[in-house]
């Protein structure tokens, strides 16, 4: 009598298992790694939008900080006080709010003062942590990726 070549349901179902397992393991930390990489791109946009931000006060005093990071942007190509060029068209979009790396920045200003937000778009996803810069170049952040400002300008 031949013998069967193959094998037999068992042993597939206990390699089924096994590759779960590892998928179980691994997931989580894909996942965490993915979180980390975009909180770390967003503290490296926050810098680059403060250096923007002192770039454009020294070149536009007459202007001050903006409220817009589509000023600081490469807009239509020609320098100037709305299309400055000191950032790329993700981070210098011309929304109200520009998205990179599962976070949401948004800017405002009132002359002489400035304020950044980096909020993730799903808070444990994307991101854990809120990040919150101003005019003091200082990079602060919310372990509850919640919306973070500081009201007194002096702080």
């Amino acid at each position: 009598m031949r013998r069967q070549q193959g094998f037999s349901l068992i042993e597939l179902l206990v390699v089924v298992a096994v590759i779960l397992v590892l998928a179980a393991i691994a997931i989580p930390n894909f996942i965490n790694s993915r979180i980390r990489a975009n909180e770390s791109s967003a503290c490296g946009s926050a810098r680059q939008i403060n250096t923007a931000q002192a770039t454009y006060a020294m070149t536009y005093p007459e202007v001050g900080f903006t409220a817009n990071l589509g000023d600081l942007g490469p807009g239509t190509g020609t320098v100037s006080s709305t299309s400055a060029g000191l950032l790329d068209n993700v981070l210098g979009c011309t929304n109200a709010t520009c998205t990179k790396s599962g976070y949401v920045f948004s800017l405002s200003s009132a002359g002489s003062y400035y304020t950044l937000q980096a909020l993730p778009l799903s808070v444990g996803q994307t991101g854990r942590r809120a990040f919150f810069t101003d005019s003091s170049g200082v990079l602060r952040f919310n372990a509850t990726g919640t919306t973070v400002a500081l009201s007194d300008p002096a702080l």
